[in-house]
């Protein structure tokens, strides 16, 4: 078996025990690895509707067959569980340093059962793993874990990932951090560690996986980088907010908490060049990364404080920057560094901040709820205080215990009305009124709304697939394109969470499939057409939507939220509406091969090899 270990390790922190399964090849040569494995293990492995924060859920990391040489982008992993957020499958990836790592161990996935009594932290080496005390780190934040657990082991070229206060407390929008360098942000998987009482998974592996051709491996990859290095130079210039300007001429960014139509002037203050200036940016790089899009940041503040470490990107500036009205670098800056070390979403934390402003607006909120703060549009103020108190579930920010449903639930009047999301999963900073194929794309979202399990936002910017028979990118606003563009755009972001790759490589570097599956081949053995390739997405997807409809997700959940129905009245969104909505969707299960109910059909998964899986419908 090339690429792979055939290796799965399972912990169980109740028994504190290790074992290690294997994996037969035919798993691989169908789901390939990353995501669509852990969907496989988690569909057999958990029952329907399992309480996410129940010992019976399951934790699962895994990586893909490219860790195997060093491949650029490949330091992304995927953790699959079951999300407090929505109550249903969630996939969420990081990068940073620790996949390879991981991989070198001599596994392909690492499932965690049960839970400690006590907190504890995992550190995986060649072989084996071994459960540790991590008494010593419960209530400190990701980065001041990263650096306790490298002490703790002796050893700085150790990479964890971790959670934070938030994590800890079983935080709805919980994230998981890399050294606190990369999260894996979105559901709330953090919290499904913490209420493991599992503080940090540390890797460090010797071990050579195995190659089907090391030679031409080892050189393609490094042809890959020197292409990609010189494709990505404006991404290692000025990394995600280089785009923030042109996505807000547009109209793909929110404003005013998705109610503004145009705001020229914050997405210049607030994007690049700009901020690579203000903020003396330079590149941070994850491992074998030709393109270095994180950002560290030295800012020195009026009071002569010092913000140095990791910078806020395009969804963080999006969410606390221009969807709040503000445009203050430095305040955008310290809640991105305050939402860090508690490990919280900063997409979510916007979001709901915006949400709690708009309800201040039309005076749903009063100075007693608020403890006398004033809930103003564009106040820094404001936004540093509410993630305070989001991060730590104090105050105002204990009304989201729920996530933005439960808050709406308890403000009341017509709370419920205003919020944007799907799933109970808050929209991400791509407007669907600007990318039409974003609007089915978030409706169906097996984790809810997401820009990154299916990003077709790139192809307002000139992404396209021409080896998937595409001559350019599709109109971006035309709702008889909407739903294919967000097939394809689906298939091919998933299938790099499976291989698992950084999608950075394509957006950010120029990266083809041609090149993947060269690549693949290189290191598998294996000769897939493109065509082929790309189909394990689907499967993903596939079993995905099965998890999802067996814990009782349907069509009625695969909503537009009514603000997406209200056109722009000035700008680039002047008069556009991703609607008809329910002839787009119809569409969209046409293609899929699910029923009018949003089901997939037996049909359609023998087809895709995925027959037995039709026994997990209801």
């Amino acid at each position: 078996m090339y690429g792979y270990w055939g290796k799965l390790l399972r912990v169980n922190l109740t028994s504190r025990a290790c074992r290690i399964d294997d994996i037969p090849e035919e798993t691989f040569d169908l789901l390939l690895g990353g995501s669509a494995l852990g969907a496989k293990i988690l569909l057999e492995e958990t029952p329907a509707k399992v309480d996410p924060l129940s010992p019976e859920n399951k934790l699962i990391f895994a990586v893909g067959p490219f860790q195997g040489v060093k491949f650029p982008g490949n330091g992304k992993w995927s953790v699959i569980t079951k999300g407090p957020l929505t109550g249903t499958f969630l996939e969420s990836a990081g990068t940073g340093h620790w996949a390879p790592y991981f991989k070198q161990c001599g596994f392909d996935a690492v499932v965690f059962e049960g839970r400690a009594d006590s907190p504890v932290y995992v550190f995986i080496k060649d072989g084996g793993a071994e459960i540790r005390d991590a008494a010593f780190l419960w209530g400190k934040d990701t980065i001041e874990t990263g650096e306790l657990i490298k002490e703790d082991l002796g050893d700085r070229r150790i990479n964890a990932l971790n959670i934070g206060p938030a994590g800890e407390r079983m935080h709805p929008i919980a994230c998981i951090s890399c050294d606190g360098h990369s999260f894996a942000g979105r559901g709330g998987a953090g919290a499904v560690m913490g209420s493991k009482n599992l503080k940090a998974v540390a890797a460090w592996g010797t071990m050579e996986v195995p190659v089907h051709d090391p030679e031409k491996a080892a050189e393609f990859a490094k042809e890959t980088f020197r292409l990609l290095s010189g494709q990505g130079e404006k991404f290692r210039a000025h990394g995600t907010p280089r785009v923030i300007v042109p996505l807000e001429g547009i109209g793909d960014t929110p404003i005013k908490y998705w109610r503004g139509d145009e705001n020229k002037r914050g997405a210049a203050l607030l994007g690049a060049p700009r901020y690579t200036e203000y903020l003396n940016v330079k590149p941070l790089p994850c491992i074998n990364c030709p393109i270095g899009c994180h950002r560290h940041i030295r800012f020195e503040y009026p009071d002569g404080t010092v913000l140095e470490g990791n910078g806020p990107e395009y969804e963080t500036i999006g969410m606390m920057g221009s969807n709040l009205l503000v445009e203050d670098l430095g305040a955008v800056a310290k809640a991105n560094d305050m939402a860090n070390r508690l490990g919280i979403d900063t997409i979510s934390c916007g979001a709901w901040i915006g949400f709690l402003m708009e309800c201040w607006e039309y005076g749903w909120i009063t100075p007693q709820d608020t403890g006398g703060l004033s809930l103003k549009w564009g106040d820094p103020d404001v936004l540093l205080a509410m993630v305070e108190q989001i991060g730590t579930l104090t105050g105002m920010g204990a009304w989201f215990r729920e996530g933005i449903r439960g808050a709406a639930r308890q403000i009341g009047r017509e709370a419920e009305k205003i919020t944007v999301e799907v799933k109970n999963m808050d929209y991400p900073a791509h407007d669907p009124r600007a990318v039409y194929a974003l609007g089915v794309n978030y409706a169906v979202g097996t984790r809810g709304a997401c820009h990154e399990r299916g990003n077709p936002q790139t192809s307002a910017l000139g992404g396209y697939f021409p080896e998937l028979g595409q001559e350019g990118p599709c109109d971006r606003q035309s709702p008889e394109c909407a739903a294919k563009t967000a097939v394809i755009h689906q298939d091919v972001s998933v299938l790099m969470n499976c291989m698992t790759i950084c999608q950075f490589m394509m957006g950010g570097g120029g990266l083809t499939l041609t090149e993947i599956r060269t690549a693949y081949r290189y290191l598998t053995g294996k000769d897939v057409p493109v065509e082929d390739l790309v189909k394990f997405g689907e499967r993903a997807w596939q079993l995905q939507r099965i998890i999802n409809v067996r814990d009782g997700l349907d069509r009625k959940d695969d909503t537009l939220p009514l603000k997406m129905t209200v056109p722009a009245m000035v700008g680039p969104r002047a008069g556009k509406t991703p609607t008809p909505h329910d002839r787009i969707l119809d569409d969209y299960y046409e293609l899929r091969g699910w029923d009018r109910n949003g089901v997939p059909t037996r049909e359609r998964l023998e087809a895709l090899g995925l027959g037995r899986f039709a026994a997990f419908l209801p």
